[in-house]
């Protein structure tokens, strides 16, 4: 590393800490219904949309009818999104005149888009028409990234409440994340992006002749608008195949850092405002330290891996897959921003990362993308854990546990355990079975232990809907289209439900004052526990196949064997 690098390093993290406290404050004045700067632009569209929709911005409501809003809203998503891609040849603004797609790719992105995952088995100017990409995969960039923000809101009700039923209403929350927040960064973000070069227009793809004389054709389309959300609203799907790698949407050094800025900026802003609206900012301030921790301990160790010298690469730094206009440092940042931040997006192939920083993105997806995480989903799959470290806790000192000043009981930390459990079912039973099957193996690039990294990754991928891949894996099968998006269901709803029935369960519940004995959720202990139970959790579940896949092939290429 240069000292140059390192100077961008300690600034991304010094932006971050300094944004994340003024994005926060903004965010809970937004999500409380106080008045703030965005009201006077902004807030006649908020009432024209409660006005054409018949919502009653000021009816509540308890945790399954919140679920049912919430569900259904999804499905409606899911079925506009899978239309119009089975249909896209008849339909507009498709000057490719690119064919309608398979109706297994056609599941496998609605679901991908409405869950907040992203994962694309399809190359984007070459599968889906500009109408597609704009009204269906855009739209659902925001308003995927603003029900996870709603999830959040309903849990933050439901533990700061007391003895009620009502978490609020689901629709207000999505309208007012959408409105306030995703919509005024990704506009501001959009321009900036266009600035440095992004392409946002209209315009028919340019042929142009390559030095050796041969016909290449180049992919314009309204670009910017979606990279802008895409990595905001921590989703990742990119408008072009080579997704942050391609300099048509991540043309300079410094769009390259404004994007990966991007991806952690509301996941961490989101610990300040969580802090705010339970009524302790430490309480915030101690969730922010565990994510950086774990984001810094991940990083070190890629960037460790990516430039320790190795035989088998003649002793040289490791650029095989970097861009070479970022150099590594960028290149293993944002892999492991990406992947900590449930984004997805990549300006480097992953599937030519060293083993141990490829175990580190894997690692970072399988602990629940709780490291800064998706847009609110990141936040609410980390007080999953601090559930269960509370319960722990108080098993080792024989009281009953409380958080935020309400007990955690049996319902509680069987609602976690399912949230826990059920994207892990997805990536270890799931990857087994592609494993051992022929039309699992048949889409391998490699074999071997990078061959079982790449399907390994890709079932983290979908069930922590993070949307990355290792790229050596053809996922546009029948088979892995059906398995993987399914996946990316049980990922998403498998924890969002557990999430709201804790919120509606912890909303009825008295609060207990803070006494001597109540045990300290806010101090430097409790930080220490909170990672140790997600490593611990992480590492004993995933361990066994992370050492068939990445552990195995970092001990082989150390002897000068490759896959």
């Amino acid at each position: 590393m240069t000292i140059r690098d390192v100077i961008q390093v300690v600034l991304f993290f010094v932006l971050l800490i300094g944004l994340a406290p003024i994005l926060g404050n903004y965010m809970s004045k937004v999500f409380s219904g106080a008045r703030h700067f965005m009201i006077p632009v902004l807030g006649w569209l908020e009432k024209l949309t409660y006005k054409f929709t018949g919502v009653n911005p000021e009816e509540e409501s308890n945790w399954k009818m919140y679920t049912f809003g919430l569900l259904m809203f999804n499905l409606i998503g899911f079925v506009f999104v899978l239309l119009i891609q089975l249909f896209q040849a008849q339909l507009p603004m498709n000057p490719a005149n690119l064919p309608n797609v398979s109706w297994h790719s056609a599941f496998n992105t609605a679901v991908s888009f409405m869950t907040n995952t992203n994962w694309q088995g399809y190359a984007g100017e070459t599968t889906l028409s500009f109408l597609v990409q704009m009204i269906g995969l855009t739209v659902q960039n925001f308003v995927s990234a603003a029900t996870g923000i709603a999830v959040l809101l309903a849990l933050i009700r439901g533990l700061s409440r007391k003895t009620t039923e009502k978490l609020g209403n689901f629709w207000t929350d999505l309208t007012r994340s959408t409105l306030y927040v995703l919509l005024p960064l990704s506009i501001l973000l959009a321009i900036v992006l266009v600035g440095q070069g992004v392409v946002q227009n209209f315009n028919t793809y340019e042929t142009a002749q390559t030095i050796q004389g041969a016909e290449q054709v180049i992919p314009m389309g309204p670009a910017a608008s979606q990279i802008a959300i895409k990595q905001l609203g921590t989703n990742g799907g990119g408008f072009f195949n080579s997704n942050s790698s391609h300099p048509f949407e991540n043309p300079t050094p410094f769009s390259n850092f404004l994007e990966m800025l991007a991806i952690l900026l509301i996941p961490a802003a989101l610990t300040y405002t969580y802090g705010k609206m339970v009524g302790s900012i430490r309480q915030g301030w101690t969730v922010f330290s565990v994510m950086l921790i774990l984001m810094l301990t991940g990083l070190t160790i890629s960037l460790y891996a990516e430039y320790s010298n190795n035989p088998v690469f003649g002793h040289l730094s490791l650029m095989e897959g970097k861009e070479t206009r970022f150099g590594i440092t960028n290149s293993i940042l944002w892999s492991t921003s990406t992947a900590a931040a449930s984004n997805g997006s990549v300006n480097a192939m992953h599937d030519s990362l060293t083993p141990l920083a490829g175990m580190v993105a894997m690692i970072n997806i399988m602990v629940g993308e709780v490291i800064f995480g998706g847009v609110g989903a990141g936040l609410y799959g980390m007080v999953i854990f601090i559930i269960l470290t509370v319960f722990i806790a108080g098993l080792m000192v024989g009281r009953t546990p409380e958080y935020l000043g309400k007990k955690i009981e049996a319902f509680e930390v069987q609602m976690a355990i399912i949230a826990v459990l059920l994207p892990n079912f997805v990536i270890l039973i799931f990857s087994a079975w592609a494993s051992v099957s022929n039309y699992g193996l048949s889409g391998l690039n490699n074999a071997g232990p990078h061959g079982f990294s790449e399907i390994l990754y890709a079932f983290s991928s979908a069930a922590g809907n993070n949307g990355s891949a290792f790229a050596g894996l053809n996922a546009n099968t029948i088979f892995y289209n059906l398995a993987l998006g399914f996946g990316m269901l049980i990922g998403r709803s498998g924890v969002i439900i557990p999430v709201l029935a804790i919120a509606g369960h912890m909303a009825k519940k008295k609060i207990t004052p803070v006494s001597a004995g109540t045990f300290r959720t806010d101090n430097w202990l409790f930080i220490g526990l909170l990672i140790s139970v997600i490593l611990i959790v992480g590492g004993l579940t995933h361990f066994p196949a992370l050492s068939l896949g990445p552990v195995t092939e970092h001990l082989l290429m150390n002897s000068g064997i490759t896959y």
